[in-house]
Parts: structure tokens; C-alpha cells; sequence
């Protein structure tokens, strides 16, 4: 089964036997119907993008116990007046000074997932008729028909493209551009190798979207891509710096169930999972310098070479 029809079939299960809609295929409000085009998205929301942390009051360090601590409320007029504070009574009922409870951390959000909204390019050059592509319908699964021989497309044009879709979740768009890389990645050969500073920044936006499905979707092809062509690996080496940041978050993200059995492990869902297998296959087929450079992002990987 393709990696197009295992989120098909992932979505389906998620809706009809889990009865999980938030974990079912995305379904934007700026999408129209098929004969119109998804409107417009303010600029200033993009794929990936970082939120304004809001104006909230921080703890200060606090010298004397060494810890961080929010300021104290000051003092009211009722605490001012006379016998209205705990200093100079004796009485046992006198109510003493609370505590200041030290803040903890804050949250930095690592693993919040971001914001992905529906203005790729594969999108709008789908919606306006410029992809030499269209939906099959069979009768067991849908495949995607190209109306031109895949040998003869221009590359440059048409990969970064199809690379750009790889952060939709919402059907049609994601099992074409899905099913659309891993089409001409198999028949790519030697086109592949000079689009790659191309398919950085689509690579990119996709990873920092933050959303495991999505993460996983562009895992499974960059392992495709490593193993497509000659010297495809090694010319991935100079943009580890943009790619394996997002590898370094969500490397040991897996599930400790203990006597229990994992089964997205047999459906390679598994995030920390997939990001070992793409970096020994980064290290494997990225030469001499692969590994040095893996390490230099992510001190915790280990060598399946040297080792």
C-alpha cells in the first residue's frame, strides 16, 4: 500500500470504528466546493509560523532563595490602618504573612502543533489547472492518472510544487501532492539531484508545522528521496542545520506502554521511531560528513556505521 492510501485508510479507520473526528482528515472553512478555488488567507498566517506569547506577568529571581517567584500584590489602605496588620498584636488570631509559592518552569510549547493553513502552492495551482494531474476513481482505491508522461516533466517546476502539499490534510489535495512526490521520485532518476536546494523550504515548512501526521508523511519520503538517485544524500549534508532541528524534538517521542503492544509501530507511525530510521538512512547514503553533522544537531544520535 502506498503512503497516499495509508492516510486514506488511517482517516477512514479514525472516522467509522474509532468515532475519533479530531484525529479524521482536516476540513478547512476556507475551502469551497470543487468548482471553486479556497479563499483567500490574511498573510500574516503561515504554515509554521510562531504566536505572540501574550502579555502576562513573569516571576522574578529572587536572590536570597535563589528561586524564580511572582512579585507580592502591594499593600492595601485596609492593611495600612491601625490594628489591621500582623505586626504588634499578640493575639493568637493575628493571621500571618503567606508564603510565596515559587513558579515553576513555564511551558515552552515544544510540541504544541502550529499553525498550517490552506494556502500551499500545490494547492493553488491545483485549484487553478496548471498540474498535469487528475483523480481515477477504481473500484478498490483511487490512484492518481497523470495526463503527461512522468519522464517528460520539467522537475525544477513541478517537485518543489508537489513538495509544497505535503502539509495538507485535506483530500484531494493531500493524496495527490502525497501520491504525486512519490510518483516522480521513482521515476526522477537523475532529475532529482539539482531540485534539491529547491525542496528545502517545503521540507522545511512542513516539519515546522509540528503536526505528527504531517511530520510522518514527509519522513516516509525523504526516506524514498535518500535512496532515489545517486548522491542524493550527500547533497542533503549543507541543509541538516534546516531540517534536523525539528528531528531533535520529537526524536524520543515514543510510546512507553510497558507489557503492551504498539501497533503503529507495524503501521510506521511511530515519530521517534521514523526519525532514527531516516537518520541512519541520512548517515548511510550522505557519505563521510554525514555523521559528523547529524551529531552537531543531535548530540544524542549514535553512529549505525561506526558502531
Amino acid at each position: 500500500m502506498t503512503i497516499a492510501m495509508s492516510l486514506i485508510q488511517d482517516d477512514w479507520v479514525a472516522q467509522k470504528i474509532e468515532q475519533k473526528t479530531d484525529k479524521a482528515w482536516t476540513k478547512h472553512p476556507e475551502t469551497n466546493s470543487a468548482f471553486d478555488v479556497t479563499t483567500a488567507v490574511p498573510a500574516g498566517r503561515r504554515a509554521g509560523g510562531h504566536t505572540m506569547v501574550p502579555n502576562i506577568e513573569l516571576p522574578t529571581y529572587n536572590n536570597a532563595t535563589m528561586q524564580f517567584c511572582y512579585k507580592t500584590a502591594g499593600q492595601s489602605i485596609d492593611q495600612l490602618r491601625a490594628h489591621s496588620g500582623s505586626g504588634g498584636m499578640t493575639s493568637s488570631l493575628a493571621v500571618g504573612k503567606k508564603h510565596e509559592v515559587p513558579a515553576g518552569p513555564p511551558s515552552c510549547g515544544a510540541f504544541k502543533q502550529r499553525a498550517n493553513p490552506p494556502n500551499s502552492e500545490f494547492r493553488r495551482f491545483y485549484e487553478r489547472g496548471d498540474l498535469p494531474i487528475q483523480v481515477e476513481h477504481r473500484g478498490v482505491h483511487n490512484r492518481i492518472g497523470w495526463k503527461v508522461d512522468i519522464e517528460k516533466l520539467d522537475y525544477h517546476h513541478y517537485l518543489p510544487i508537489f513538495f509544497d502539499g505535503l502539509r495538507e490534510k485535506e483530500e484531494p489535495y493531500r493524496f495527490l501532492s502525497v501520491q504525486g512526490v512519490c510518483d516522480m521520485l521513482e521515476h526522477g532518476g537523475s532529475k532529482i539531484l539539482p531540485v534539491i536546494p529547491q525542496l528545502i523550504i517545503p521540507v522545511k515548512t512542513a516539519l515546522n508545522t509540528r503536526d505528527p501526521q504531517v511530520i510522518c508523511t514527509v519522513l516516509k519520503i525523504l526516506q524514498q528521496m535518500v535512496v532515489s538517485g545517486d548522491m542524493i544524500g550527500e547533497a542533503l549534508v549543507p541543509y541538516y542545520r534546516q531540517i534536523l532541528p525539528v528531528f531533535n524534538i520529537f526524536k524520543n517521542r515514543n510510546l512507553n506502554l510497558g507489557d503492551g503492544i504498539d501497533y503503529s509501530q507495524q503501521k510506521r507511525k511511530t515519530l521517534g521511531d521514523l526519525i532514527t530510521e531516516t537518520l541512519e538512512l541520512f548517515e548511510i547514503h550522505g557519505g563521510e560528513d554525514a555523521f559528523i553533522n547529524i551529531k552537531y544537531m543531535i548530540p544524542t544520535y549514535e553512529s549505525c556505521v561506526l558502531n
